[in-house]
């Protein structure tokens, strides 16, 4: 289908917002008792350290809420505010943060239910307000509720609809999009649905193999195999990875992301040769600023002596489990929580590993005096992070008590 024509035809259409509706004042001040927090602006302005008793907490210097989850989260409340008697549903979470996501249940915003992977939009009425996610809804998702009559409040962030455009350039030029994410994150449903020939590739490992059978050849019953529910309909490997495009999931690793890029790039000048590259291969910078600085700034974080680091925010958040690998990978004591309830009581934490489901750290915090870095999620409100450091304080202080 011609998406591209689609979503010119939706954006003219009265039933689609993708702004406010004037409320913006008062949103502003209701997220800010909401979200923000006095703590968090204490220690920015000391520096990114706050030293309480035998704790010091060193803080990433990009964290937290982004400007695209913000302004989704704004527009949600804005919607509610307008639409104060309509039923309104979202597509999916409005972002990868539990607590976000229960206020807005209790604003009664409905939340659509996932059903063996499949979302049951049974339960939308003609003339339901309907918003869509920040990282966005598929086109036939968008299809659907404009058959329906729905009012669509549209949140996507502006960083994946230009990764949106850069797969509408690959099929103008009939390119395979070669998307760095993973294949059944919301945001990778809705980018390839934009596609015409796709390939999701999850990481280095996986793209190496692809770029191998670019070279050499291979089976392709094992390619296709591999890649179960990560391409196209009726993608060849043998001739659909002729030209390619690059594209991405805006919150993975943007140092993977890149060596993806240029591992293309060289694959392709490899096989048509130095002067044929561009009838062959494309590539723009999609990576989202938000999630760079976030990462960026846990690298310079990782780089101090800690002792542990604390990694917030909604274990289905894909951005924060890259900024969990970054701390890994550098073998400090990491713990994934979305809340701060997961620690205590007494001297354990309930926490993520990276691959792994939910477990219980028992003694997690050391004797004695520690630094405790702390960073947190683009979908994560400063209060969230408070509430965590104040309750590292507590446990600490507990135990010098005892």
């Amino acid at each position: 289908m011609d998406t591209k024509a689609f979503k010119r035809s939706l954006h003219s259409s009265d039933n689609y917002h993708r702004k406010g509706f004037g409320h913006e004042a008062e949103v502003a001040t209701q997220l800010q008792s909401e979200y923000q927090s006095d703590l968090i602006q204490e220690i920015r302005a000391n520096n990114y350290r706050l030293q309480r008793g035998n704790v010091t907490i060193l803080l990433a210097e990009a964290f937290g809420f982004c400007w695209g989850v913000e302004r989704a989260v704004a527009m949600a409340y804005e919607t509610r505010q307008h639409f104060p008697t309509e039923q309104i549903w979202i597509t999916n979470e409005i972002i990868h943060n539990p607590s976000v996501n229960q206020r807005l249940r209790d604003m009664q915003v409905g939340f659509i239910e996932v059903e063996k992977d499949q979302k049951d939009f049974s339960v939308v009425a003609s003339g339901d307000v309907v918003i869509l996610p920040a990282f966005g809804a598929s086109v036939q998702e968008m299809q659907l509720l404009n058959e329906k009559n729905c009012k669509i409040v549209d949140t996507t962030c502006p960083w994946v609809s230009k990764v949106w455009n850069t797969v509408e350039k690959h099929k103008k030029r009939d390119y395979t999009s070669i998307i760095h994410g993973k294949y059944n994150h919301e945001e990778t449903i809705a980018t390839s649905s934009f596609a015409d020939k796709y390939l999701v590739v999850l990481n280095l490992k996986q793209a190496e193999y692809v770029a191998n059978y670019i070279l050499n050849g291979g089976s392709r019953e094992e390619f296709l195999t591999k890649f179960t529910h990560a391409h196209s309909a009726g993608f060849d490997p043998d001739k659909d990875l002729e030209q390619v495009g690059i594209a991405n999931q805006t919150t993975m690793l943007k140092s993977e992301t890149e060596q993806i890029g240029k591992l293309f790039e060289r694959t392709m000048m490899k096989k048509y040769g130095p002067g044929e590259l561009n009838n062959h291969f494309q590539s723009f910078n999609t990576i989202c600023d938000a999630t760079q600085e976030r990462q960026d700034a846990m690298f310079g974080l990782v780089e101090e002596k800690l002792d542990l680091m604390v990694v917030i925010g909604g274990f289905n958040s894909s951005n924060t489990t890259h900024l969990q690998e970054i701390s890994v990978e550098r073998s400090i004591p990491s713990y994934h929580i979305d809340c701060a309830e997961r620690i205590g009581p007494g001297n354990q934490v309930e926490h993520k590993p990276l691959h792994r489901e939910l477990e219980v750290k028992e003694n997690w915090l050391p004797d004695g005096e520690i630094v405790v870095g702390v960073t947190s999620g683009a979908s994560t409100p400063d209060k969230v992070v408070e509430d965590a450091i104040e309750r590292i304080f507590e446990l600490k202080a507990a135990m010098v008590v005892v």
